[in-house]
């Protein structure tokens, strides 16, 4: 689990708020890194596992390498995701980056094109370049160069009230069998009373990326390469049938609540526990939330978001493991997140997240492949992620903070219309990336 958020750092903290943030950060460890007196090379590690079983396996797994390997000493610094682009960009402009860097491969476009980060093609074994496909490479892969190893992802799922939905006598998706887009909005209209409970509920306080990754199922992709290699916005067709879908459960059907535009993922639990809403699309991870906090005896599962042309695919942004240009020990950098990505420790950091290996020895193993919390079901998923649509995109975060995020708020509120929505979206938006690709 990535954060309580989901998935998208904030770009827009003050200066000196970032440069604070660094200051505690480096306050903290200004004295790892570099080599010892004795020639004992110490690498600083900066990890942002924030959940207790999460941290646990990032701590363990550092011990296990220290003990193993006395000349060459790991130190754990604890990152937080909610100011690591700022706190990144502060701390390599100020020479005092991490050795290895942990990040989320939607965040490392500027950095890997701006020369902060090393190219691990050169660096990285055989054995951890063929276990993680082709595709989740592709995340973290800019200019033909490898800035980062992608190991954690998670697709979006719909966690459901199990009774709710078999009491309607609707038909349960499965991965074999999902849901389509119009099937779904379909079902959540059967599934609201016109009462006060919806069919479902749009959690999209960041909506920008659940909008982007789960259009790609209908073959949506927004973000396109013209023949010069630069990138270029244009909404089609398929651009517009996951926010259509969307707007329209909230403003035509009313089988989706307008108050959780608004809201976090987890600020929807309590009203789904309470029975208000059947389902809430959210991230993989969210299982741990629900697991922990519903009601004893309170029956959910996890279904496949709906399906569309392009059946079940969807973008992720994978969480990622860097090393720093300026370290001066890239090989021993690149040697430790080998070990730390081993398919058994894989599992171990999977588990610890609730999300999915990138690795395909871990996603075999049995522990994730099981039917309690719908572990299953998640894996079955693993063949369908794709990168998210803007990669690879230079000035993908200001275009998501300036521009996409406050158009699909108005679209899905009902405050625009479609046609504004994609004025918007492609006029402006082309105008900010325009700026970057001079």
């Amino acid at each position: 689990m990535r954060a309580p958020r989901r998935l998208a750092a904030p770009r827009r903290l003050a200066a000196a708020a970032a440069a604070v943030a660094l200051a505690l950060l480096l306050s903290g460890c200004a004295d790892g890194g570099g080599d010892d007196a004795d020639g004992r090379i110490t690498l600083r590690f900066q990890s942002l596992a924030w959940q207790k079983e999460s941290v646990e396996a990032n701590k363990e797994l550092v011990a296990e390498w220290n003990a193993r390997h006395p000349d060459v000493r790991v130190e754990y610094v604890q990152g937080s995701w909610t100011s690591i682009h700022d706190q990144l960009l502060t701390s390599f402009e100020g020479g005092e980056a991490p050795d290895i860097i942990h990040d989320a491969s939607d965040d490392l476009a500027d950095f890997a094109y701006g020369g902060y980060l090393a190219d691990l093609g050169p660096l990285l074994p055989r054995r951890l370049r063929a276990d993680i496909p082709r595709t989740a490479w592709d995340t973290a892969t800019f200019g033909g160069k490898v800035y980062g190893v992608p190991f954690l992802q998670e697709p979006r799922v719909l966690i459901a009230n199990a009774r709710w939905l078999k009491e309607s006598g609707v038909r349960i998706p499965t991965p074999d069998k999902p849901w389509s887009w119009p099937e779904f909005r379909s079902v959540t209209r059967e599934l609201t009373d016109g009462k006060g409970k919806y069919g479902v509920a749009w959690p999209l306080k960041e909506p920008v990326s659940a909008t982007l990754n789960l259009s790609l199922s209908a073959g949506g992709k927004l973000f396109h390469r013209r023949a010069d290699g630069k990138a270029e916005i244009r909404f089609d067709d398929a651009d517009a049938v996951v926010p259509r879908t969307v707007h329209d459960q909230v403003n035509v059907d009313r089988s989706a609540s307008g108050t959780t535009l608004g809201m976090g993922g987890s600020d929807t639990l309590p009203g789904f526990f309470g029975g208000k809403y059947a389902m809430v699309p959210l991230g993989f991870s969210y299982r741990q939330q629900v697991a922990q906090q519903a009601p004893e005896g309170f029956d959910w599962q996890v279904l496949p978001a709906p399906a569309g042309a392009d059946g079940l695919a969807q973008g992720v942004s994978p969480q990622t493991l860097s090393v720093a240009e300026d370290s001066p020990h890239k090989k021993e950098a690149a040697a430790f997140i080998d070990f730390f990505l081993r398919p058994a420790n894989m599992v171990r950091l999977a588990r610890g997240d609730w999300m999915l290996p990138t690795g395909r020895t871990a996603l075999k193993d049995p522990a994730l492949r099981t039917s309690k919390h719908d572990w299953a079901t998640g894996t079955a998923l693993a063949r369908h992620l794709r990168p998210a649509p803007a990669q690879s995109v230079r000035g993908y975060p200001e275009w998501t903070d300036k521009i996409a995020t406050p158009a699909l708020q108005e679209y899905y509120s009902g405050a625009i219309d479609l046609d504004e929505l994609r004025e918007r979206l492609v006029k402006d938006g082309n105008l900010v990336l325009k700026r970057y690709q001079r």
